[in-house]
């Protein structure tokens, strides 16, 4: 059996004597897209900042291709190969879009953050951050501060530099909150197109049922920190288990009402 690119063993926070996120033990595969749900205050977000190294754990480990990350910082993290969405919205607020791409691309080349000494003599770091903005739909706001882009753009940025990043795992924390119907196809598309990627892992926190409907090969519920269901979208929407934790509504009704 080929070994999970990313896994949490009885990962645990608490803040005083509140358990946020209570020993969640899973693991995630390669080529694979994984949605997060269950409603307000079950601790989605709290797992993805213990994945991702926003906040500390109180107990258990956090393993990226085997190798336990449990200790190390978001950085630290990033540079081993956890991408999340937000670590990296408005790098450079008052640089161009292409500028903020194109110093990622440099970044992840090993050149270093000098984009104003060198990126003007490496013309493949600009096609390179070019083809990203053709690919996520903002070739025409090449040029636009950051900062005055929209907020639907944003969310398309994000996205760019994170395809920039190139990360062994995907983290997005709903990423069509607040987007358009004409802007959040763009988004599901490119999210849609990584988890073609066989070598690279995403997960997805998400309210939207008809977009976990799309997008999930699985699904896993959190219920007051603590992991409730694992599997098949069909499957975990159906199980006892579910029913039970969200008292008889379902959790499609929670979820649209979360």
């Amino acid at each position: 059996m080929t070994p999970p690119i990313l896994s949490t063993t009885d990962l645990t926070v608490r803040f005083g004597g509140h358990v946020a996120v209570d020993a969640v033990t899973c693991a995630f595969n390669a080529g694979e897209l994984t949605a997060i749900v269950g409603p307000n205050g079950a601790g989605k977000t709290t797992y993805f900042n213990l994945i991702s190294g926003q906040i500390p754990a109180s107990a258990g480990r956090v393993e990226l291709r085997g190798r336990d990350i449990s200790t190390q910082s978001v950085s630290q993290r990033t540079r081993a190969g956890i991408g999340r969405a937000f670590q990296l919205t408005n790098l450079f607020p008052n640089l161009s879009v292409l500028e903020n791409v194109r110093l990622v691309v440099q970044s992840k080349s090993g050149q270093g953050f000098n984009w104003f000494s060198m990126a003007a003599r490496h013309v493949e770091l600009t096609d390179a951050a070019e083809a990203i903005l053709q690919q996520v739909r903002l070739a025409d706001q090449r040029d636009q501060v950051v900062s005055e882009l929209s907020h639907g753009d944003q969310r398309k940025l994000e996205v760019a530099l994170l395809i920039a990043l190139d990360p062994a795992v995907y983290m997005f924390d709903e990423p069509t909150a607040g987007m358009s119907v004409d802007e959040a196809p763009v988004v599901l598309d490119l999210i849609a197109g990584l988890k073609e990627q066989s070598d690279r892992t995403v997960l997805l926190v998400e309210h939207k049922m008809d977009v976990i409907r799309t997008l999930a090969d699985r699904i896993i519920v959190l219920h007051n920190g603590a992991l409730a269901a694992d599997g098949l979208p069909a499957d975990v929407m159906a199980s006892d288990v579910v029913q039970e934790a969200y008292m008889g509504r379902g959790l499609e009704g929670v979820l649209e009402n979360a």
